[in-house]
């Protein structure tokens, strides 16, 4: 049997985000030389969704949809399997799976954790009983997908020192990164780290970067560090192996908790579009 490993990223406006995703993708076929990989993006890129499926279909007889994305809105629950809802009747002969979001998961638990250590030792390894963390996530529409971001905050707290660890997103919902800082200001925090939720570079992780250096300069009685994003590295790739291998055990007819659902049904009839604002 032929088989297409078909990664999604989500893409964005800023080309190195997308090229970061590549890169990733090349870092994994270093460590799968004999899979077919191919790329594609959800939005902001030339190879999107129904380019990316009808390319990974051509001379497979299986391809096995993995998306690069942290947390489940409406690009995974609706968006992804909406697109392989019309691949599945374009190419009849090919066997779509679809493989589960990273999700919360230990690893990245544990490489936020690394992030967290790094931005630590640029505070000159401070106490982390006044240190604040504050979780930094895209935001979303989609109720659950923020209660993950909410989730893994408080798997930070839980496996840390720190005694304050929040969260906050960079649009769509709140609190927003300004008012988390203020609160943390008046709690006595003496020092803060904003920690992105993020997995690769792109416009988002820019404006982070601008909106720390305005708050280092509105809190001079704090010091504000940045952690990175979590980027290309090997636990990332662990994660994508047990992605894989979970889709590679899945029966022909086993379908994503949201495959089939109703509400992306009702979605899909009343013609919803997810967009950015």
């Amino acid at each position: 049997m032929s088989e297409t490993i078909l990664l999604i990223g989500h893409g964005s406006r800023e080309s190195e985000g997308n090229l970061e995703v590549e890169d990733f993708a090349d870092y994994w076929r270093l460590k799968h030389p004999d899979e077919r990989v191919e790329v594609c993006f959800i939005e902001f890129a030339e190879i999107l969704l129904d380019a990316g499926l009808e390319r990974a279909a051509e001379g497979s007889d299986r391809v096995i949809v993995l998306p690069l994305i942290l947390n489940a809105a409406g690009h995974v629950k609706m968006e992804i399997p909406g697109h392989l809802k019309k691949a599945r009747e374009k190419f009849p002969h090919v066997e779509f799976i679809y493989g589960r979001h990273f999700g919360c998961d230990e690893l990245i638990l544990k490489l936020l954790r690394m992030r967290l250590h790094s931005a630590m030792v640029s505070l000159d390894m401070a106490d982390p009983k006044n240190t604040g963390v504050i979780l930094l996530g895209r935001g979303s529409s989609d109720r659950s997908a923020n209660s993950e971001v909410a989730k893994m905050s408080r798997w930070v707290y839980e496996t840390t020192r720190h005694d304050l660890v929040e969260y906050a997103f960079t649009g769509v919902t709140y609190p927003r990164l300004e008012s988390v800082v203020q609160k943390m200001e008046k709690l006595g925090m003496k020092q803060v780290v904003v920690l992105p939720y993020y997995l690769f570079t792109g416009r988002l992780i820019k404006r982070i970067t601008k909106q720390v250096a305005r708050l280092q300069q509105q809190y001079p009685q704090l010091a504000i560090a940045q952690a990175g994003y979590l980027g290309i590295n090997e636990k990332l790739v662990e994660l994508l192996d047990q992605r894989l291998e979970e889709a590679r055990g899945k029966r022909p007819e086993t379908m994503m908790e949201c495959d089939g659902c109703k509400v992306r049904e009702v979605a899909e009839a009343s013609g919803h579009h997810h967009h950015h604002h």
